[in-house]
């Protein structure tokens, strides 16, 4: 209200100002004219090349002010967007298991809904917020993990290691989602046996490390492998903008590793 409120209060002065300068030229013509007066001529001169200035001034103000927050608009809708496309097959999919679990396990089933719950409030409602506390990431990671532990009947090493000075830091929401769901989607659900999941949180003053390592079927296809990966990229440029670092490797053993780093 207060952007629009100014943006009508430039509009006048805009408007009017123009009206007066040329008030100001009609009278510096006249009043040079019947009076001959030299210092007069001089006065109106440097009030009304003063007027000009400062209109001149103000309207670019005015024009930078509106492109920056054009900017400021755009980035929030393209982020907004992006948020939107985080883990909807992932909840997909959970609601599926549940319809052929709430028959063989009520109480299993009971517990799924109640982290999903939490889970779709958080990428909701937290989700759209410019910033999150550190906790807020690490408590939401380990409910997806739990999910997935409560999903397969196969044995899963999952291992998650946090080392954080301060879990009252503010980040980026569902920061690190997509690399831990990228390993399940395409190492957990792709193998029989044997899958693991090992992550890696470092936190300090002055930067952030999140490195994950997943195994993988090396004869199955990748598929869409890149179009979360690819999200992320683009959130992480809006935000942490020549502050970050993403390296990405897939060895032929079937190995796969992730690592991002943020300067704080």
């Amino acid at each position: 209200m207060n952007f629009i409120r100014n943006r009508q209060t430039h509009r006048s002065f805009q408007i009017i100002l123009p009206y007066v300068l040329v008030g100001l030229a009609i009278l510096l013509v006249v009043f040079n004219d019947s009076l001959g007066d030299e210092d007069g001529f001089i006065v109106f001169s440097l009030l009304f090349f003063t007027a000009l200035t400062i209109w001149m001034v103000r309207w670019l103000i005015i024009q930078i002010k509106f492109i920056l927050r054009l900017k400021k608009e755009k980035k929030q809708a393209e982020l907004m967007h992006l948020k939107s496309q985080v883990n909807p097959h992932f909840f997909f999919n959970t609601l599926n298991n549940l319809y052929g679990l709430v028959e063989q396990d009520t109480e299993k089933a009971q517990q799924l809904i109640l982290k999903l719950s939490d889970m779709m409030r958080y990428s909701i409602y937290e989700g759209q917020n410019e910033w999150v506390t550190l906790e807020d990431e690490i408590t939401y990671l380990e409910n997806y993990m739990d999910l997935h532990r409560m999903r397969y009947h196969k044995t899963i090493d999952i291992r998650f290691d946090v080392d954080a000075e301060d879990r009252s830091i503010k980040v980026m929401p569902l920061l690190f989602i997509i690399m831990l769901e990228n390993a399940f989607k395409h190492g957990v659900e792709k193998l029989r046996s044997g899958a693991f999941v090992h992550i890696v949180l470092k936190v300090t003053t002055k930067f952030i490390e999140f490195d994950i390592e997943n195994n993988f079927d090396i004869e199955e296809p990748c598929g869409s492998k890149g179009i979360g990966l690819n999200n992320l990229k683009q959130r992480l440029e809006l935000v942490y903008h020549n502050k970050h670092e993403l390296e990405i490797s897939n060895k032929p053993d079937g190995i796969y590793t992730i690592r991002l780093s943020i300067s704080l």
